[in-house]
Order: structure tokens, then C-alpha cells, then sequence
């Protein structure tokens, strides 16, 4: 039985003839594993087997589960803070989270939720927009009540997007990519995927969609990138699960652009991840004050002996061991956390130190170094993706993996390279407000431009409208998934493809009814 999916469970225990002596033991047992089967199939995740390790579960789905256990405690008075829920929710799915969520405060409880989905903060009884802006431009509370009331602030740029969203037009007049040369699938039956064929066009944006469990990860993740990287390395056999995968010859390289942290040490900071750390280091020690004194650009590092503050060894915190409390970290009260010693920072560059320089943010970097091609080509890059308020010293620890997923993006655009490569993208919109979604879609746009083929996992409809060729799974999670619903143009997939929940929310997306897609497909 642990190794039935939950709507399984539920239909096998619905099913259970009991006889009549073990009705008493039985029947009060089973009330209770059948409703917190309902919480899990109200937070959308009836495909899960129940058996399956806790460490292959997404940061949504451990969320939701969480979120079903809450929803059994039958608790009254409590306070509940959610982080982006809607994760690696498909939008058919979000209005089943808005009733549960509804569920909670209605039993008396107080609903506390951190989102960008739009859906989301319409179902809002009160709305605390925060900003105008993000990093050392934010901190504000610029609007706040009923989204109504809310919706003709002219600092919000959360009451812009309402505003301006009826009056967008979406166009899906696609070209049909007839002369593109293809990365080809075949023969998929990895986990629940049903021997599926599929195409990714090259020079172009495919985003792979579907519902939660779908198949979508299995497909990108699990056959098409691992059995490239074996060709990579010469291996002509693909990995388990696929029959064959095509058309390797037509990338040069393969990045997969995810979540994970880019540094696991507080040494990590943007401007050392992305690369341009050295060219700083290199232009202090050209001013003629370091020449005199014969320092060459390693003296300018926060990780060597000679120009860091040894208190600190160069990281600016030191950790604090509390008794029967959790550790924290201070700034150095020797270098106040600035990280070099005070020799090295009598070293001035157009009026600041290298210290100030790492306590700059990125917007202001690029400004800075603006006559330097080499840096503010990065520099801008960062600042596109809407991480401008970043400070170029920052610990990488400290970044979502939004925020650090777009770290990576920004590598890429940054880079001059030759050949055509497979870019892949996993929910790159987690943490992204609705104004820089449509940024995003601009950046995927000018790297399948480039020659690119750009592969997106996705559920913002946005993206998904912004895309060149679609892959839509479904039409359920798990078994129930692993069918290819449709696969071309975003203008067919409009059009209707019968069964795909995708097509009715796009539908209903593009013509701005707001209409509920729960029951489509």
C-alpha cells in the first residue's frame, strides 16, 4: 500500500470490503488516513507515492506537504507564513492552494503568504506591497489594504502591473520554425513518461510544460542532459529510459543554468562567481600608489595573508558560539567588516578604496567602472536580470536560488562564445517579481537569437507565452502523466490541444477573462 500514489490509496481504501465484526477497529482508522489523503489531493499532490524519499521531493512539494499537515492539525488561532507556494505549481492547480489556504482562515487562523503570482495576491483579503524598489531601494511599505484599494498607488510597482495588464496584447501569431534543425527525443519511458517522441528546435525558446508530476524534469533533466553530456564524453549509448537522442552534433555545449547555491563559503561573492573580482584587483594595483610600494594584484585579495585583516582572515564575520542558543556571526570589530587590513585600503582608485568598492552594489559598480568594457559587460548583465541591488561583496551564502540562478544567467550573456549551445532552465521565474518576468523573457529570447537552443521547465504563463515552441505533458502527475499533449508552435497549442489543462489556462490568460482553468483538461 506505501507504494500507491495517493489518489491510489484513497481508491483501493474507498474499495475495501470490511466485514462486519472489524467495522468498529476498522472504520475509525480509515476515516482518518482518508482525510489526510483529501489534504493532499487539495494541495495538488495526489500523484505522489507515498513511499517515495523526502530528499527527490521539490522545495514546493515539501512545502505543500508540510502544508497538508497543517491543514489535519484542525488547529485555531495559529499563524502561517508560506513562502512562494505557488513553486512548481501549475496555474490549473493554484486555485485548489487558494481554497486550502482560504480553509485555514476560516477555521480562525491567520494566513501570512510571500508571493509574486498574481492570482495569488487577487485572492488576498489585505495586500503589504514592500519596496519601490529591490535591495538598498526597497524597505518600504508603499501600499498597503485591500488590492483595490491599493491598485492606484503610483510608487507600487505591484498596483503598475494590475493596472497595466488588461491592456496587454499577446501575440501567438508564431512562425512554425520549418527550417530549424532539431535536438531529437525518442523513445522516452523513463519513470511515468509513455515512450513519448519530442523536438527542441535550435535558434529557439522551448519551454516544457504541464502539471506538477507530469513528467517535465524526468524528460529534461534525466534523459535529454544526461544522455548528451555521455555523448559529450563519447559514449554513444544514451541513458536508461530513452531509446535514442539526436542531433548532439549541432550544439557545442551544454549549461544548465538551476537553483543551486553558487558558493558554499562566506569567501563566495557575486563579483568573484561571475569572474570580474581579478580585473579590480588588477586596476588597484596599477594606481601609482600600489606601484611605489610594489604591490601586485594579490595584495588586493580578500584571501591572502598579506593585504586581508587577519582578525577576520578576510571575511569580514566572525561566528560566536552561544551557549544553548544557535551560533551568530558579527561583523569584525577589527575591520569593522570590511575585510582588508588598513594598509591595503590606503589605496584609492577615483576615490575609493578596494573595501568600498566590494560595499558597492551592482548598479552603482557599473557606473563606477563604466570606461572599463571588459567589467561593465558583466556589471550590466547582472543589472538586467533586476539584480542591481546586489553588493558586489556579498556573501553567496545569502542568495535565494533565484537570486542565484540569474547570477549563473548573467555568466552566460556575459560571455563572447562561439558555436551554437543547449541552455536549460529550471523555473527560472521562483522569486521574481511580475515586472522582471518579462525582462527574463527578453534574456531567453536574445540567446535563442544567438543561435542557442534555450529549453525552459516552466508554469508562469507568462514564459510560456513568450515561448517559441512548446512541450506540454499531462494531462495528470504521475501515472496519470507522462503523455506528450502537444509539442510545436505556442499558436497550436492556443488553438486547443484536447486534454492540456496548459491550453485552457493560456487561453484564458491571453484573453485577460480570468477565468478558472481548475477543471480544463
Amino acid at each position: 500500500m506505501t507504494g500507491l500514489s495517493v489518489e491510489e490509496l484513497s481508491e483501493a481504501l474507498s474499495g475495501m470490503e470490511i466485514r462486519e465484526r472489524f467495522r468498529p477497529i476498522v472504520e475509525p482508522i480509515l476515516v482518518e488516513i482518508g482525510s489526510r489523503l483529501d489534504f493532499l489531493r487539495e494541495v495538488g499532490l495526489d500523484y505522489l507515492a507515498l513511499n517515495r524519499s523526502a530528499n527527490t521531493l521539490s522545495g514546493g512539494e515539501a512545502q505543500r506537504i508540510r502544508l497538508a499537515a497543517a491543514l489535519g492539525s484542525n488547529l485555531r488561532g495559529a499563524c502561517y507564513i508560506l513562502d512562494e507556494p505557488t513553486i512548481g505549481l501549475h496555474p490549473r492547480d493554484n486555485e485548489r492552494l487558494l481554497e486550502t489556504l482560504g480553509d485555514l482562515r476560516d477555521k480562525g487562523n491567520s494566513v501570512y503568504v510571500i508571493e509574486h503570482d498574481d492570482a495569488t495576491i487577487e485572492a488576498a483579503d489585505y495586500v503589504i506591497d514592500m519596496g519601490p524598489g529591490p535591495g538598498r531601494h526597497g524597505g518600504e511599505i508603499v501600499a498597503q489594504g485591500p488590492l483595490a484599494e491599493i491598485i492606484s498607488s503610483k510608487t507600487s510597482e505591484t498596483a503598475r502591473y494590475f493596472r497595466d495588464r488588461d491592456q496587454r496584447v499577446f501575440d501567438f501569431a508564431v512562425d512554425p520554425l520549418d527550417d530549424s534543425s532539431f535536438l531529437e527525443i525518442r523513445g522516452a519511458t523513463l519513470h511515468n513518461l509513455k515512450d513519448i517522441d519530442v523536438k527542441i528546435p535550435m535558434g529557439a525558446v522551448t519551454v516544457v510544460t504541464g502539471v506538477s508530476g507530469a513528467g517535465k524534469s524526468t524528460l529534461v533533466r534525466d534523459l535529454l542532459e544526461k544522455s548528451i553530456r555521455r555523448q559529450f564524453r563519447g559514449l554513444r549509448e544514451p541513458v536508461a529510459g530513452v531509446r535514442e537522442v539526436n542531433g548532439v552534433e549541432l550544439i557545442d555545449s551544454l549549461r544548465e543554468v538551476d537553483q543551486r547555491p553558487i558558493g558554499r563559503t562566506p569567501r563566495s561573492t557575486p563579483a568573484t562567481y561571475v569572474g570580474f573580482w581579478n580585473r579590480i584587483r588588477q586596476i588597484f594595483a596599477s594606481t601609482p600608489a600600489a606601484r611605489t610600494r610594489g604591490w601586485e594584484a594579490k595584495r588586493f585579495s580578500f584571501n591572502v595573508a598579506d593585504g586581508r585583516c587577519d582578525a577576520c582572515s578576510g571575511q569580514g564575520r566572525k561566528r560566536m558560539e552561544m551557549n544553548f542558543l544557535p551560533d551568530m556571526t558579527v561583523d569584525c570589530e577589527v575591520c569593522q567588516g570590511r575585510r582588508f587590513n588598513p594598509e591595503t585600503q590606503e589605496i584609492i582608485y577615483n576615490g575609493k578604496s578596494i573595501a568600498d568598492v566590494l560595499e558597492m552594489t551592482v548598479e552603482e559598480g557599473a557606473e563606477f567602472f563604466d570606461s572599463f568594457r571588459d567589467l561593465t559587460r558583466p556589471l550590466r548583465a547582472l543589472d538586467s536580470l533586476g539584480l542591481g541591488y546586489l553588493t558586489l561583496g556579498q556573501s553567496s551564502t545569502t542568495l535565494s536560488g533565484g537570486e542565484a540562478q540569474r547570477v549563473k544567467l548573467a555568466v552566460e550573456l556575459s560571455k563572447t562564445t562561439r558555436g551554437a549551445g543547449l541552455y536549460l532552465f529550471d523555473e527560472p521565474t521562483t522569486g521574481l517579481h511580475m515586472r522582471d518576468v518579462a525582462r527574463l523573457v527578453e534574456v531567453l529570447g536574445e540567446l535563442a537569437a544567438a543561435g542557442h537552443a534555450v529549453v525552459v521547465i516552466e508554469h508562469n504563463l507568462e514564459v510560456i507565452a513568450g515561448a517559441d515552441w512548446v512541450i506540454d505533458l499531462g494531462p495528470g502527475g504521475g501515472e496519470a502523466g507522462g503523455e506528450l499533449l502537444y509539442q510545436g508552435p505556442l499558436a497550436g497549442l492556443v488553438k486547443g490541444a484536447p486534454g492540456s489543462p496548459t491550453a485552457s489556462c493560456l487561453e484564458s490568460f491571453s484573453g485577460r477573462s480570468r477565468q478558472s482553468c481548475k477543471l480544463s483538461g
